[in-house]
């Protein structure tokens, strides 16, 4: 795990120790994701400069040094991720006559391409990487993301300038090019708690899309093209349905598993795991546990408010497998200290509540290991959320009232105000009772008005509904959750909904999380439910090889059975969140009347302040608007962090 960084300046390259000089203050900014060592490359008569700062995991010694040049003198590259395929490729390589100094995945990765090309490299790649390769013979640079988005890149075009990095930070950095706040992309981060792909929260700069190549010749970036596509595995795989029996699919992703984790396990430093005690996390762990000879290490957290604390689960089926666990329960005033601090360690705006708890347990793991395996991504492709289920439900009850109907109906509960669905809600038993009554009866109204399932799951998805209203000066961008062609390519609903999150909610939110979150401490995260060949496989399976009833994930908790008695299982789903609802109403009420105050507001002129200090004071007042406000908190923090930006 690694930051690369680089620019293109055909114009204005200058010499090569000003090359070097921004390069370094650029590639510096990135000093968590790689503390042990630093490199840099400048071609200055081609006005190209390469930056680098490395996490050493494999091959510590200084034959994995980067920026790397290959064999042959032509190619050089800067890599950010873990390949787990490089000893087969490496083989092959040797068998076409290719030499090694060292045994790092990188040389693997740059004799590859000088040997295959960039695209048959990247297609041979089993892991997760982002990688900037330069072509000196043709003054060429190809920028490629890892199939599911698991490792970020950044990139920008500018007159006379091209840049990128693993972060904005070292974009940043770079004197020819002035920052300006994309207020469409504000309106879509108000929508969702991220900014989605390709935007960023800069005019001009874009998220390279996962599984493409960007080539730039002399400065100048052409098309993004694929070298392996979401799309043509998901059409392929429902097409592919069929031949699977329970037995033999629970076998086929019993081997699958143990094989994309055994490939993760390998590392030159200590490496654990992060357990929650759910079925993502508990599987990888025993997979982890069943392929080593030895106890893994596992790590996990707790919180002593009621409904957040996961860890008595968690050490369960630690005890259950023998590992070497480690829990840490958080005291509230350390999470509270590190709230203001989360926009350092997020380049834009990003709301996912759950980025604290996150930050905490990869604070505590960093202390014993330096590599740990996740179970991010068994929601997405094994049907997990409970918004799936909610979906369909919620659908299929709107669809039970005749059409003409649905539409008065949702505008007489619209026209209740909120506070009498909340007298009225008073006359129903407690037990049956919802929190925010009033605010669930408009939403439930707003559901029976829509006309197709896509806009309820769009609705379900968004803190603020209709963003545009709020961010001055703004036009939300739309994307693939607006694309009419995902009903033809997806027609079930339930697994459009999987279709989305997968190339959205999982990229732009869950892994950019766990990137974040990791490279603060400088501890590399690996994903081996995200392994392309366990997406593949996953999409070949029927709906009810995920469905099972009323039980969701049914084929991978058939596979976690075999190691993990269910009774240790059965137990509702929890999200890995802490209380920041309530903190923002107590220890932590003045940050948050500071940033949701009116100077603030009138001070940037960006947002619309009265529907949302409405729903602050609501929320003082004992509703729940935590969600949406918690983005707003989190884009005014980050505007602190980043004073220089111009906001348009």
């Amino acid at each position: 795990m690694c930051g690369i960084a680089g620019f293109v300046q055909v114009e204005r390259g200058g010499s090569e120790q000003r090359l070097e000089s921004l390069i370094r203050a650029m590639t510096d900014t990135m000093v968590l994701r790689g503390p042990d060592s630093s490199g840099y490359w400048v071609d200055a008569p081609a006005g190209v400069a390469l930056g680098h700062r490395r996490l050493a995991i494999r091959d510590l010694s200084p034959a994995g040094h980067q920026p790397m040049v290959s064999s042959c003198g032509r190619f050089v590259m800067v890599y950010n991720g873990e390949v787990y395929s490089h000893n087969e490729m490496r083989a092959d390589l040797e068998r076409a006559g290719r030499r090694f100094r060292g045994t790092s995945d990188t040389e693997v990765m740059l004799e590859g391409c000088a040997e295959w090309g960039v695209e048959r490299t990247a297609q041979r790649l089993i892991g997760m990487f982002a990688f900037a390769l330069y072509d000196r013979e043709t003054r060429t640079l190809s920028l490629v993301r890892d199939r599911l988005g698991i490792k970020p890149v950044y990139w920008g075009s500018f007159p006379g300038l091209f840049l990128f990095g693993s972060e904005l930070k070292p974009l940043r950095q770079h004197p020819d090019w002035q920052p300006t706040v994309d207020r469409n992309a504000v309106s879509a981060f108000m929508r969702h708690n991220y900014i989605p792909a390709p935007h960023s929260i800069y005019r001009g700069v874009r998220k390279l899309t996962p599984g493409t190549i960007l080539t730039v010749v002399n400065g100048v970036p052409g098309a993004e093209r694929p070298y392996w596509s979401f799309d043509d595995v998901v059409t392929r795989g429902q097409q592919q349905r069929g031949g699977h029996t329970d037995q033999s699919a629970t076998d086929a992703l019993d081997r699958l598993l143990n094989d994309a984790v055994s490939r993760r396990m390998i590392a030159d430093v200590p490496l654990g795991a992060l357990l929650s005690g759910g079925v993502d996390s508990s599987l990888v762990t025993a997979l982890m546990q069943a392929n080593s000879a030895r106890p893994v290490k596992t790590f996990s957290i707790g919180f002593k408010e009621q409904g957040f604390d996961e860890a008595p689960y968690a050490r369960a089926v630690a005890e259950h497998l023998g590992t070497d666990h480690t829990e840490l329960y958080v005291e509230s005033n350390h999470a509270l200290d590190i709230v203001p601090k989360l926009p350092q360690w997020y380049d834009e705006p990003f709301a996912d509540s759950s980025q604290l708890p996150t930050f905490l347990v990869c604070e505590l793991t960093r202390q014993h290991v330096t590599v740990v395996l996740s179970g991010d991504g068994g929601d997405e492709l094994f049907a997990g959320y409970k918004r799936y289920e909610l979906g369909r439900t919620v659908w299929a009850g709107a669809n039970v009232a005749p059409a003409w109907l649905r539409l008065p109906a949702s505008r007489l509960a619209r026209r209740i105000p909120v506070q009498q669905w909340d007298q009225l809600g008073r006359l129903l038993p407690k037990r049956m009772l919802p929190v925010n009554f009033g605010h669930r009866m408009h939403s439930l109204a707003d559901r029976m008005s829509l006309g197709e399932p896509d806009g309820l799951y769009r609705q379900m998805l968004s803190h603020w509904h209709e963003p545009d209203a709020l961010v001055r000066g703004a036009t939300e961008p739309h994307g693939i959750l607006w694309d009419p062609a995902a009903i033809t390519r997806v027609p079930d609903f339930g697994e459009r909904m999987q279709y989305y999150d997968t190339l959205t909610y999982l990229p732009d939110d869950i892994l950019t999380k766990v990137d974040r979150a990791s490279m603060a401490v400088s501890l590399e995260s690996r994903v081996p439910l995200l392994d392309h060949r366990v997406v593949e496989f996953a999409w070949t399976l029927p709906q009810h090889l995920k469905w099972r009833g009323s039980e969701s994930k049914w084929l991978l908790k058939q596979v976690l059975d075999r190691y993990v008695p269910r009774p240790l299982m059965d137990r509702p789903k929890m999200g890995f969140g802490v209380p920041f609802d309530q903190w923002i109403r107590g220890p932590l009420r003045g940050w948050a009347d500071d940033l949701l105050s009116e100077s603030r507001f009138a001070r940037d002129q960006l947002l619309e302040p009265t529907l949302i200090r409405q729903r602050w004071q609501a929320h003082l007042d004992g509703a729940n608007w935590g969600y949406p406000l918690w983005n707003v908190l989190m884009l005014h923090a980050w505007l602190d962090q980043n004073r220089g930006v111009s906001l348009g």
